[in-house]
């Protein structure tokens, strides 16, 4: 995967991805935040095969899904007898990226005593495995991502914030699918495409309404949800041509446009409750992302802290 396999015509994605070329070339440690399903793996592994240490490992770890008992010797590694059932040695993820790169997703999730670990392995470069009496240097440089806000999650302690201004040193926000209707149309001819010669199948294309009905959904599962409607489609509707009517109920359903004005009521409005409701659904429908929501909602991130800590929401 390199950023030339990146689909996008959207001039926001194309200057987060040129951006994302220069870092790449160093060896800074990079936070890669966005929405679920916005392709923070896709764009890992991109910086990798754009950096000196492409010809090396590219070792992913999913924090979420490491086990709580066994994640420290998982990371780290551990000596044979250095706990019960440890009956052989095992070099740990981190080793095991030496020379290469390692990407820590959904970074948020990492339990608070390995974020420490961590911390002291991103500084100094060293790492300890259960059962060894010697530190040991490693040469790795670290990827990290989450669609979580890490840094209200450090202002509020459940996240280490020297962690999490270690690992922000350059950070890469990935813009929803909704930020980036350009691509839209192409992602969906695009995977129609390789999920037709994947399953052998004659390709399905949009009509031209279901096209335009696309451009009006939400994709609250951003890319990847586009990508899974389209691998269906492609199985259903193999070589026809996709109508509206033919799209799931939650994407056919009418969309207000955002652009319609407001028609204040006869009784009127409680404003505050209107606007607790507001930064409730926003916080909500980005999954309590404050970059994201304060961009749903038009205004800055500090506004948005501001209306949470009045709305006694923060």
């Amino acid at each position: 995967m390199q950023f030339d396999d990146i689909l996008t015509r959207s001039p926001l994605m194309e200057a987060v991805l040129r951006s994302a070329h220069l870092i790449a070339q160093t060896d800074a440690s990079v936070l890669i935040t966005g929405e679920s399903g916005t392709g923070k793996e896709l764009v890992a592994h991109a910086m990798h095969a754009m950096s000196p240490r492409r010809q090396q490992a590219f070792i992913t770890v999913n924090c979420a899904a490491l086990p709580e008992t066994l994640a420290e010797s998982l990371l780290f590694g551990h000596r044979k007898g250095a706990f019960t059932g440890a009956d052989h040695h095992h070099v740990g993820l981190i080793s095991a990226a030496d020379g290469g790169t390692l990407f820590l997703d959904e970074i948020g999730e990492l339990p608070l005593n390995l974020q420490a670990k961590l911390l002291r392995f991103l500084e100094s470069g060293e790492i300890q495995p259960l059962g060894e009496a010697h530190a040991k240097r490693v040469n790795v440089r670290v990827l990290a991502a989450t669609h979580r806000d890490l840094y209200a999650m450090a202002q509020s302690g459940v996240f280490r914030q020297d962690l999490f201004y270690r690992l922000n040193i350059v950070p890469v926000e990935l813009p929803a699918l909704r930020e980036r209707k350009e691509d839209i149309a192409l992602l969906s001819q695009h995977f129609l495409q390789q999920f037709a010669a994947q399953h052998k199948l004659p390709i399905a294309t949009f009509a031209k309404e279901a096209r335009l009905q696309l451009q009006h959904h939400a994709w609250q599962g951003n890319v990847r949800e586009l990508r899974n409607l389209c691998e269906r489609l492609s199985i259903l509707l193999a070589g026809r041509e996709i109508a509206v009517s033919n799209l799931p109920l939650e994407i056919r359903a009418p969309v207000v446009a955002a652009s319609q004005p407001f028609s204040l009521p006869e009784t009127g409005v409680n404003l505050e409750a209107l606007e607790r409701d507001l930064l409730t659904q926003a916080l909500e429908r980005t999954q309590n992302n404050k970059t994201h929501a304060a961009r749903l909602l038009g205004i800055s991130r500090d506004a948005l802290n501001y209306r949470l800590k009045k709305q006694v929401l923060a």
